[in-house]
């Protein structure tokens, strides 16, 4: 880091929030995480501040604007300074104010404390007076966000997500991830995907990052090893990030029906979650029929009988009892969830175990979708008629469409008891419902 330069110094609060309401002190970088921090922590550093304990050093990254003026990045420390403005009330913050217990020795009163109490009071100068330890970094941004990286180890630590999002901040298929992150994030909460405290922490980015990636290399990744190199590198053009993201989308609609109540199984878990995925992919990708309602409940009542048997199972062995002959498929899948979950291998034999479950109740559609032409004379002359069975309008050799009967997309095969006449208007209307007969 010989290109880095460190200047040491230190500001007072009041300096601080002066650059950031002129805009120019940056709390949200590319390469920055996002908020992590309770209400509690924001609370207790107001507390040391008023106190006048030491608080841990920011670090600036020093750079100039357009019309030279110095402008800074926070390369760490944006929590606490977050924790400042919030409590002040000031500008995208005003919204975010919250009260600390203080205790000034030479006031006797409330123990409670808001900006305005404290301003009323004549203790103002404590906050805006504090004076922060600062470290102001000048140099190439590649090592400046290298040095993010190692620097945040105060505090809490960053996750191998935000180690990610700070080195890779400007890939597109990491940025991809991040917009399919906000758009389903209330399905990822609702159903305890993540925790709320994960989801701080981009644990449902990083899952999102796995299936895409997953899904680029038609199979099953091993985590560690193949993240960094996915999101970073460019073995993904813009035409399959596209691909890999409808995928994505198209992939999560048909578990989201299959499994409305995920939140009872132990799919919840970003870990499984990720191999019930991927097998539902595999089969949409094979041509599998997966939107028929009744098959998807006898789905999910599979996987709910998968999931009560393997936690029994769990009880058991913590109970040094063992697996009767007939739970040997729950303890079978226990044991993938045991020690490295995420390897390839031990995905692989997850995966193989669901694949059994479920994988004799779906149908494969029809490889042939259209109606030979020796199939359509057929069916025209042997129709009388030569109207549309919907709607009974006269039909000529030039206008008439053949109809699945049980539509395609539900299973119907192209053949000859499965067709019937019927004119483009109502073929196209009727979609892919499906009467009985």
């Amino acid at each position: 880091m010989k290109s880095i330069e460190f200047n040491y110094g230190s500001m007072v609060v009041q300096n601080l929030v002066a650059l950031f309401s002129e805009g120019r002190l940056n709390l949200e970088p590319g390469f920055q995480r996002q908020s992590v921090w309770t209400i509690l922590d924001r609370k207790k550093l107001v507390q040391s501040i008023c106190q006048n304990y030491p608080i841990p050093s920011v670090f600036l990254y020093k750079s100039t604007d357009g019309d030279g003026k110095l402008k800074y990045d926070v390369l760490d420390g944006k929590q606490r300074l977050e924790s400042l403005l919030m409590f002040q009330g000031l500008g995208r913050f005003k919204r975010d104010k919250f009260t600390a217990r203080i205790r000034f020795e030479e006031y006797e009163g409330l123990d409670d404390w808001s900006w305005k109490d404290i301003q009323q009071a004549g203790y103002e100068y404590r906050i805006s007076g504090y004076n922060i330890q600062t470290v102001e970094v000048s140099g190439e941004l590649a090592e400046i966000i290298d040095l993010f990286v190692r620097i945040n180890s105060t505090g809490k630590r960053l996750t191998g997500q935000e180690k990610r999002h700070a080195k890779f901040f400007s890939s597109p298929f990491l940025k991809r991830a991040g917009r399919l992150g906000e758009i389903y994030a209330k399905f990822f909460l609702e159903n305890k995907v993540v925790s709320r405290g994960q989801f701080t922490r981009m644990k449902h980015v990083e899952l999102i990052c796995e299936l895409m990636a997953s899904i680029h290399s038609q199979g099953v990744i091993n985590k560690k090893t193949a993240l960094d190199s996915i999101i970073g590198g460019q073995t993904v053009d813009g035409k399959a990030l596209i691909n890999c993201s409808k995928q994505f989308v198209r992939t999560l609609n048909v578990v989201k029906k299959m499994l409305p109540d995920l939140r009872s199984t132990r799919f919840s878990n970003s870990a499984e979650f990720y191999s019930l995925f991927m097998l539902v992919w595999e089969m949409d990708r094979d041509n599998f029929i997966l939107n028929n309602a009744n098959r998807n409940k006898q789905a999910q009542i599979l996987l709910k009988w998968l999931s009560n048997g393997v936690d029994l199972v769990r009880n058991k062995i913590t109970q040094a009892q063992g697996a009767q002959p007939d739970e040997q498929i729950f303890a079978n899948y226990l044991f993938t969830t045991r020690g490295d979950s995420d390897s390839a291998a031990t995905r692989n034999r997850r995966a193989d175990i669901l694949r059994q479950l479920l994988g004799g109740l779906f149908e494969k559609k029809d490889e042939k979708r259209g109606f030979t032409l020796e199939q359509r004379r057929l069916i025209w002359n042997s129709d009388e008629k030569k109207k549309c069975s919907r709607c009974g309008e006269p039909l000529t050799w030039e206008n008439f469409t053949i109809d699945h009967i049980k539509p395609h997309s539900l299973g119907g095969r192209s053949s000859l008891s499965n067709a019937k006449l019927m004119c483009r208007s109502c073929n196209s209307k009727k979609g892919a419902r499906y009467k009985r007969r």
